[in-house]
């Protein structure tokens, strides 16, 4: 089909690929108005990121529109009516919680309820962050107060970091960067990843999937490599510089971080439902009540963990001294390096779906959706088992707490001139770059080969933006902190 086939009546366009095998599943749509095209594409069903570009005649938006189309085209894109093919079904984890079997309660200092069963949590020195089904993330201090209020467009499967750089993987497919000052989509999935886990490292993203397969994309949203492993269910993936640890129903198995092969696979003592990592090792949750220790050298099982239900979460204190596990009767567990349970205690709420370990302190997310904050101190686990707990404070939303919804067009972002913008921050330009558009910097003092990780909902060529700060990766790129403004 040549791409002036492809074209519709009116000034829209609107094409799909859906490969009935399980391959992609999405849109593109391609609207002219005067000198102006706008691009809505994603996975279909959903209303996707949108791109508007403007032109100095009719006639050369037109035939910007035309080559568009026709790239769509020679990639097996055809004329579809919208709305006729279904969205791609998105899987939502299904998990019971019983009430704890243990006799004492967690010495819980705080708990925070947003609302919707939570699976996202990242705590850092400064700050802890928690991410529902619903697409909310809030932030907040090691303290429960409530300092932000992030609104994703669809569920968030977990969160992540990398350096501090925080991550939010969602059921929509894409990942969005809460780091700047308004959160924007860092990577878009393909639709035919039905996503589970993710883990970042040095700006390479590592998604884990329904099917057992794990797919490793680079910091410009480009796929590396993949790999089918030999169970499904893929809850665990983690990553360093070395490789990339897969957790799945037939255990986990290690990739080399370039992707040139299978390092080792181990069985586990069931199928793993989550993952940690340490320096030395990687932890495994299995159903078959076990947290279990491989070596990341070898894949050998160092040390396991006893439960007394299946393991939803697992975390360490540094190094692993201590190691932390969550079960789904509502119970959370810590044990010495060697495997000796020390003790078992109540949530006091729902099951721990996720977990960290932060300056003695345990932090959970549940399926009650709550945050909670729990006092691991040795005096005050010795306090909880005889029985004795503090009232854990019910934190509350304050009535004027900031909301952050995603960049998703150019029109939503401040403009500033080029006067006012003048050594207020860094300026980076759109280019176009074997059919994609990328982003460099502009201001000297930065390498001028390296890329910048920028939000695509507004990527113009020959715009230019202003930022407050870039800080380069290892990856050999640069990412955004701060505000972003567009050069007028």
């Amino acid at each position: 089909m040549s791409a002036a086939q492809a074209r519709q009546s009116g000034n829209t366009t609107y094409l799909e690929l859906s490969q009935e095998s399980g391959g992609a599943h999405k849109f593109y749509e391609v609207t002219v108005e005067g000198a102006t095209v706008s691009v809505r594409y994603g996975r279909i069903g959903v209303d996707g990121q949108r791109q508007t570009s403007a032109f100095p005649t009719v006639e050369k938006a037109e035939s910007a529109a035309a080559k568009k189309i026709a790239e769509k085209v020679r990639k097996g894109y055809a004329p579809a009516v919208q709305g006729q093919r279904a969205a791609r079904a998105v899987t939502r984890r299904e998990v019971t919680s019983a009430p704890s079997t243990a006799r004492a309660t967690a010495p819980v200092l705080w708990r925070f309820r947003t609302g919707a069963s939570a699976f996202g949590i990242h705590v850092d020195e400064d700050r802890c962050w928690v991410g529902n089904q619903h697409g909310s993330v809030y932030n907040l201090s090691h303290d429960g107060e409530v300092l932000a209020h992030y609104s994703l467009p669809d569920g968030v499967k977990c969160l992540v970091a990398d350096d501090f750089w925080i991550y939010a993987g969602c059921d929509d497919g894409r990942v969005y960067d809460l780091s700047a000052k308004v959160p924007f989509a860092a990577y878009e999935i393909a639709a035919e990843v039905d996503i589970f886990w993710l883990d970042i490292h040095a700006g390479v993203l590592n998604v884990s999937d329904r099917n057992g397969g794990l797919t490793v994309i680079d910091h410009e949203d480009e796929l590396q490599w993949s790999r089918n492993s030999s169970g499904a269910q893929g809850w665990m993936v983690r990553a360093d510089d070395r490789a990339v640890y897969h957790g799945h129903s037939g255990g986990v198995t290690a990739y080399s971080a370039e992707g040139a092969g299978q390092l080792w696979h181990t069985a586990t003592s069931g199928n793993v439902l989550f993952g940690w990592q340490e320096e030395t090792a990687v932890y495994a949750g299995t159903g078959r009540r076990v947290v279990q220790r491989l070596a990341k050298s070898s894949g050998a099982i160092e040390a396991s963990y006893q439960c007394d239900a299946a393991v939803y979460s697992c975390a360490t204190s540094p190094g692993g001294r201590y190691v932390f596990a969550g079960d789904s009767a509502s119970s959370v567990y810590c044990f010495t390096a060697d495997g000796t349970r020390l003790w078992k205690l109540g949530t006091g709420g729902g099951s721990a779906l996720s977990m960290q370990y932060h300056d003695e302190r345990l932090y959970i997310v549940s399926t009650d959706g709550s945050l909670a904050c729990i006092d691991a101190s040795e005096a005050a686990i010795s306090a909880a088992q005889s029985g004795t707990v503090p009232v854990a404070a019910d934190v509350k939303l304050a009535a004027a707490l900031p909301t952050y919804a995603p960049l998703t067009t150019a029109a939503s972002v401040t403009t500033v001139s080029a006067a006012s913008a003048a050594g207020s921050g860094v300026v980076v330009e759109c280019f176009e770059q074997g059919g994609r558009v990328r982003v460099h910097v502009v201001s000297e003092g930065y390498e001028p080969t390296w890329n910048v990780q920028f939000p695509r909902a507004i990527r113009q060529p020959g715009t230019r933006y202003v930022v407050d700060a870039l800080h380069s990766s290892s990856g050999g790129f640069y990412r955004v902190r701060g505000e972003i403004r567009r050069l007028v």
